[in-house]
């Protein structure tokens, strides 16, 4: 048997750390003396280094029966390292305590069995995918409680309008609506100029160069109108509405309003929601304009066509019910961007980084409820052959 005796200078009365390497024999840490806090770093380090070289499958006993005293923290760091030990499956046990420090191990929790940590098991496909269907319902039940707590708001409101916080309804449309003319004029301009290209290719195939105009004006007012309004109003208004609203609700201002009796709701969303419904009808009404406008520049730069002959056939294709479903829609799409968009800053917890993320999940759940809605009006008008 070869043994091992290290016994360390500067450690309070006396410390040593006995290693036997004997096959089949138990290894032994020995504690003499009054181990303080004050010295526990060094044991801590000369321990640990002499049970680095230890494996799955070994054992050792920290003995104390030698020890006058042992303070909290000294045992704290033992049991620490004792689980440290059974993590890599090396059974570790005190022994030899005497009644004083039994109760100090019995506090700390070093006479309970440490079992080795069980590795972490990545998860398989389907359990993220349950994890995540899991949280899109969650994240419906959410938006769908939350327009129940709208419409009760908005009712009370009827009941009782002085109380409605209209003065904030012209600065969010200032800052919904007219800060977003250049972008949505730019936007839907280039739309119905591109459709125009992607048509002009195969209308001149067959001599129906008049027909961009019914191509470009019935896409336009009935779908790429509303939708890609809709759309920039999401990237625009949607984020901003999330990230003030999560702001306030991590600062605890959300709070301060229900202290003061003020309903958050009906406060902060109702003339959000207000602003955005009426804005986005007019916005719709410009993108629908310049995407024909677009799609006239094509007309007679690219097909021939002249500016009067084009108008007319746009007149002859569209209908005031084709302008008036993108409307219809606007003003829904209006209302899910706003609810959406509000639910999510309402949801917000755990500071700026938070705020971040609620930010970016409302810009992603308005997207796909707007594709949602619009699928369904698209289905909805078919039926009834609207």
């Amino acid at each position: 048997m070869t043994e091992t005796r290290i016994r360390p200078e500067a450690l309070l009365p006396t410390a040593e750390v006995e290693l036997s390497d004997a096959k089949g024999e138990a290894r032994q840490v020995s504690l003499r003396g009054t181990l303080t806090f004050a010295g526990a770093a060094d044991i801590w380090s000369r321990i640990r280094t002499g049970t680095a070289t230890l494996k799955e499958g070994d054992e050792i006993d920290f003995d104390v029966s030698q020890a006058g005293a042992i303070d909290g923290g000294t045992m704290a760091l033992l049991v620490h390292l004792r689980g440290e030990l059974a993590a890599r499956g090396v059974r570790a046990e005190f022994t030899g305590a005497a009644e004083p420090i039994q109760a100090l191990i019995h506090l700390y929790k070093g006479d309970i069995d440490a079992t080795k940590r069980k590795k972490r098991k990545a998860e398989s496909l389907l359990a993220h995918v349950g994890r995540a269907t899991v949280q899109f319902f969650e994240e419906v039940q959410g938006v769908l409680g939350f327009f129940g707590s709208a419409v009760l708001a908005a009712f009370g409101l009827l009941r009782e309008p002085r109380t409605g916080n209209w003065k904030a309804i012209l600065p969010t449309m200032e800052r919904s609506g007219a800060d977003a003319v250049p972008i949505v004029v730019l936007i839907n301009f280039l739309v119905g100029f591109v459709m125009g290209f992607q048509g002009a290719t195969q209308l001149k195939q067959f001599g129906a160069n008049l027909y961009v105009a019914d191509l470009v004006g019935l896409s336009v007012t009935r779908e790429l109108g509303p939708l890609m309004t809709a759309i920039i109003l999401c990237g625009r208004s949607g984020a901003a509405f999330a990230a003030e609203l999560g702001s306030m609700c991590v600062s605890e201002e959300i709070d301060a309003l229900r202290t003061m009796g003020f309903g958050p709701i009906r406060y902060l969303v109702l003339p959000r929601m207000v602003a955005l419904m009426l804005v986005l009808p007019l916005l719709t009404l410009l993108g629908d304009l310049m995407g024909m406008l677009g799609g006239l520049v094509v007309g007679i730069s690219s097909l021939g066509l002249t500016f009067g002959g084009y108008l007319f056939e746009t007149q002859k294709a569209v209908s005031m019910w084709d302008v008036f479903s993108g409307l219809i829609k606007s003003v829904v799409f209006a209302m899910a961007i706003s609810l959406i968009s509000c639910q999510q800053g309402f949801a917000t917890t755990g500071g700026a980084e938070g705020v971040g993320r609620r930010t970016t999940a409302s810009v992603v759940s308005i997207l796909f409820a707007l594709i949602i809605l619009d699928a369904g009006f698209t289905m909805f008008f078919h039926a009834f052959n609207l």
